[in-house]
């Protein structure tokens, strides 16, 4: 309450003018109407009085269910009073801090310089806002986000400060937690393919005379015959054992777990016994494993190298232990190679591919996005486009997704492709908006990499926002395996997160996986593309008819919609109509073409009365 603000009111003023009055006015009737205006004035000003108390009293019950710390202290940072939110934050009550300086609750985290940029910015700017860490009751420290606000007197000279503050444990803990999701395998907890690279480039760089890099990446032959006898259950243990075996036996070293069966292990040495340091690995990664009942002996594929004689970067070192490995393969599996020239490029085709594809990821001039677009059945409108990668290669020529695809998963090209796919088909989206075309859902493929690594919410996010686009506008399409696989933990919470920012959300080659139809319900979705096997032979397959007509019906049944691909003839498209799929997408209304080629089709619908018709579906 401000002591001033009964005062600064005109029935106040009149009453005292009334007061003065009284001493000096002629006759009884002019007094006894000072006095009543002197009666009515006390009158205001009591009620003043009141809503100022109430006023305080309500603030003062505001501050105290705050859930952010207050603190007020005068111009010597002496603490004066603080709110319940302070004590149960800091584990101090307001008696066991009045009159304590402020600053000596920080804890020893910042430096004097950190202090003085505050106190600047406090008594320049009037205000100080950001992340500073302090000290509880227990002596534990704890970061929080902190505001703190200058008070002046009628001179303009500091009285008070004013801070409010937040315990950010819990958000600093979140984000420590999704630093480590995307530099750790979730599987065996030993560092992932991104951590792996600049684990090797600290190495490098701390190498001393003398010394030598040890490396070898170790493939598990044969680990898909595992998981298909014992189950994926028992596979992931078996990885995990592996891993902690390897870890164990190079202690002082770094292993890490490429993805899939591949593991890589590194060594700093000052001996030059790189050989009898791999066949100590086969010999102690082969013997036995206890998986339950049953005993494994592993085969092992294994691709070494040695730095600095084999390369002094982490890239083509990374390159040539994949070089290593292939040929390892190659001779029949079980076999250890060591790198050497005759391995690089001209000795393998695919590892010419994979190195092409690293540079055509660097330079991105290489890579295309080609759109096929998806159509009601109903009228022929574009209703989506589907973004499909495509690689010209300056040598091959187009290269078959089939061909690069496998390779980039392989040798953890993946996660920046799908990134280089996220950020083009947005950037395509937001030409398209600024060429005046309908704004349409564009939807891209996503791979099961993507989700275990991490990232994917972040290049959304980052991309959406770069570009302008709305999350409505680009749809998500993961096959049922993607679904499936247990490396990216949980997925329904992402995928209902994702959804609630905006993303539609549909299952690609629907029927080709080995999802149960309990799961599906479960699962946040928009649509199901019915996979084009089950389109070909339509409509003359009696079993193809009746299992398209039984998805139809499932679909209906969850309220999804349903995209059937490789649509090609006319009765296969009749068929699906009067079974009541609403959308198609195939060759009998257009291939996947480059984005001038939905351009001109959309040029050449403006200038004529037939042609493309672009029409936005509304959300599902």
């Amino acid at each position: 309450m401000r002591p001033s603000s009964a005062l600064n009111r005109p029935l106040t003023w009149a009453a005292l003018a009334a007061l003065a009055a009284c001493i000096w006015l002629p006759g009884p009737g002019l007094r006894l109407v000072a006095v009543g205006i002197v009666a009515v004035g006390l009158w205001d000003a009591w009620r003043q009085v009141q809503r100022d108390r109430q006023h305080a009293d309500l603030m003062q019950q505001a501050l105290m269910l705050s859930e952010e710390g207050v603190q007020i202290t005068d111009a010597e940072n002496r603490i004066l009073a603080v709110n319940p939110a302070f004590t149960r934050i800091t584990g101090y009550d307001e008696d066991e801090v009045r009159g304590m300086n402020a600053a000596n609750l920080a804890a020893a985290r910042h430096d004097s310089a950190f202090f003085q940029r505050f106190w600047q910015t406090l008594r320049t700017k009037g205000r100080w806002e950001g992340e500073i860490w302090n000290r509880r009751k227990q002596g534990d420290e704890f970061p929080e986000w902190l505001r703190v606000k200058a008070v002046t007197d009628s001179r303009g000279r500091i009285s008070h400060y004013v801070g409010t503050f937040t315990d950010i444990s819990v958000h600093k803990a979140r984000e420590q937690d999704l630093r480590r999701i995307g530099f750790e395998d979730p599987l065996t907890g030993l560092p992932n393919r991104r951590r792996l690279h600049d684990l090797m480039t600290s190495r490098l760089r701390h190498l001393r005379a003398g010394e030598s890099l040890d490396m070898a990446i170790i493939d598990i032959d044969g680990f898909k015959s595992v998981n298909d006898s014992l189950g994926v259950e028992q596979g992931d243990r078996l990885l995990a054992r592996f891993g902690q075996r390897l870890a164990h036996h190079v202690a002082g070293g770094v292993v890490g777990r490429l993805g899939g069966d591949e593991f890589l292990v590194i060594r700093t040495t000052t001996f030059d016994d790189h050989d009898k340091w791999v066949a100590g690995l086969r010999q102690h990664l082969g013997e036995p494993f206890e998986l339950g009942s049953k005993t494994l002996r592993l085969g092992l594929s294994i691709g070494s190298c040695r730095a600095p004689e084999d390369g002094k970067g982490s890239s083509v070192l990374f390159q040539r232990l994949e070089s290593a490995l292939y040929s390892a393969k190659r001779h029949g599996r079980n076999v250890s190679q060591r790198f050497r020239p005759a391995l690089d490029v001209q000795d393998s085709p695919q590892m010419a591919l994979v190195y092409s594809l690293r540079d055509a990821l660097a330079n991105g001039e290489q890579l295309e996005l080609h759109y096929q677009t998806q159509h009601r059945i109903m009228d022929g409108a574009v209703v989506g486009m589907e973004a499909l990668l495509r690689w010209r290669h300056p040598e091959y020529g187009m290269v078959s997704p089939a061909d690069f695809i496998p390779l980039a998963e392989r040798h953890g090209l993946m996660g920046p492709l799908g990134n280089w796919v996220i950020d083009e088909s947005l950037a395509q989206m937001a030409r398209w908006r600024e060429m005046g075309l309908p704004q349409l859902p564009v939807w891209i493929n996503i791979s099961a990499i993507q989700m275990f690594q991490g990232e994917l919410e972040t290049a959304l996010s980052a991309g959406l926002a770069r570009h302008g686009i709305e999350p409505s506008q680009l749809g998500l399409e993961l096959t049922e395996s993607v679904l499936l696989d247990e490396r990216a933990g949980d997925i329904v919470p992402r995928l209902e997160a994702l959804r609630l920012k905006g993303h539609r959300i549909a299952i690609d080659d629907f029927g080709m996986g080995y999802s149960s139809l309990s799961y599906l319900k479960n699962l946040p979705l928009d649509k199901l593309k019915l996979d084009r096997a089950f389109i070909r032979s339509l409509p003359d397959d009696p079993a193809d008819a009746a299992i398209v007509s039984a998805v139809l019906a499932m679909a209906r049944g969850l309220s999804l919609d349903v995209v059937a691909e490789g649509v090609e003839t006319q009765g296969q498209l009749e068929f699906l109509q009067q079974a009541g799929c609403r959308l198609v997408q195939g060759f009998l209304y257009a291939r996947p073409g480059p984005a001038e080629a939905i351009e001109a089709q959309w040029q050449a619908s403006v200038s004529s009365s037939s042609g493309l018709v672009l029409r936005a579906e509304p959300s599902l």
